[in-house]
């Protein structure tokens, strides 16, 4: 193949086909990233982002946000034991309750945000264990960096960078945690095989996210505002689980949550998502076997 070749075949019409799927790609994270940015901006200035209840709204009433919370599994005394600032009501779902952590462990969090479920795991494995939150938007690592700093979190640090492609060394993490994130990620196979890569032999995931109950109509999962909303991009269960055993994960768990159709649909107003999407418990194993 010549070195201008992309294809066998010649090359034309495939090296188009992959420059094209790479700059969709690329515009869907750019379009996921200012989303956030704008969040992460109207948070700290103690503005509204206009969605109160969203998954990617926050409020400036700090009772609003503990309500959000309390909604989505957490307690009020987690709630009142992180930093101010860093529940931003964000999620749709408790990935800790789910995670069972000791002392001792090290957690990564995929899109740690404003740093919430970072905190309450650092609390979790103490002293001896560590926290290493991962997100791609510079203002929410900022936000989360200067919460840290303010709850003197030493066992936490952020770090730059996608989902599919963590920014951490193979094996090194006992727990994977998410909240609401890797529906955001226009390619989750690539997401779970990273999970997989940093995780140690026998480590778990424990992740809340929300997955499509029936297939979305092509309108909705080409709505932007419904991509950042944390529902155009969702993916069928059984989709998932086909992504987390392709990674190599077993002992695969994702379990609907009826129940939270009650907040989704305030989501977005009007568009009855709750049709279509739930948040979702998701767990599997890393093997023992694997390095």
């Amino acid at each position: 193949m010549k070195d201008n070749d992309c294809c066998s075949d010649g090359g034309i019409s495939c090296c188009s086909t992959e420059s094209s799927t790479a700059l969709e790609l690329d515009h869907h994270r750019q379009n996921v990233r200012k989303a956030y940015a704008q969040v992460a901006q109207a948070d700290t200035a103690g503005e509204e982002t206009g969605v109160s209840s969203s998954c990617c709204g926050v409020s400036d009433d700090a009772a609003i946000t503990s309500l959000i919370s309390t909604r989505l599994g957490y307690s009020d005394q987690e709630v009142a034991e992180v930093p101010a600032g860093s529940d931003m009501g964000l999620g749709c779902g408790n990935p800790k309750a789910i995670a069972a952590l000791q002392p001792g462990e090290v957690v990564v969090d995929l899109g740690s945000g404003g740093g919430f479920d970072c905190f309450l795991a650092a609390r979790e494995v103490g002293e001896q264990g560590s926290v290493i939150g991962v997100d791609m938007t510079p203002d929410m690592l900022s936000k989360a960096r200067g919460n840290a700093v303010k709850g003197e979190f030493g066992n936490v640090e952020f770090r730059l960078g996608e989902i599919e492609y963590l920014p951490v060394a193979d094996a090194t993490a006992d727990v994977i945690i998410s909240n609401c994130v890797i529906n955001l990620s226009p390619d989750k196979a690539q997401v779970f095989r990273e999970a997989f890569r940093v995780l140690k032999p026998g480590g778990r995931l424990a992740i809340s996210d929300v997955v499509a109950t029936a297939k979305l109509p092509e309108q909705m999962r080409h709505d932007e505002e419904l991509i950042t909303s944390c529902v155009g991009n969702a993916s069928l269960i059984l989709e998932l689980e086909d992504y987390m055993s392709s990674a190599g994960f077993s002992d695969i768990r994702i379990e609907p949550k009826d129940e939270s159709r009650e907040f989704i649909k305030d989501w977005v107003p009007g568009k009855n998502i709750q049709d279509f999407v739930v948040s979702a418990n998701i767990e599997a194993l890393k093997p023992t076997g694997d390095v």
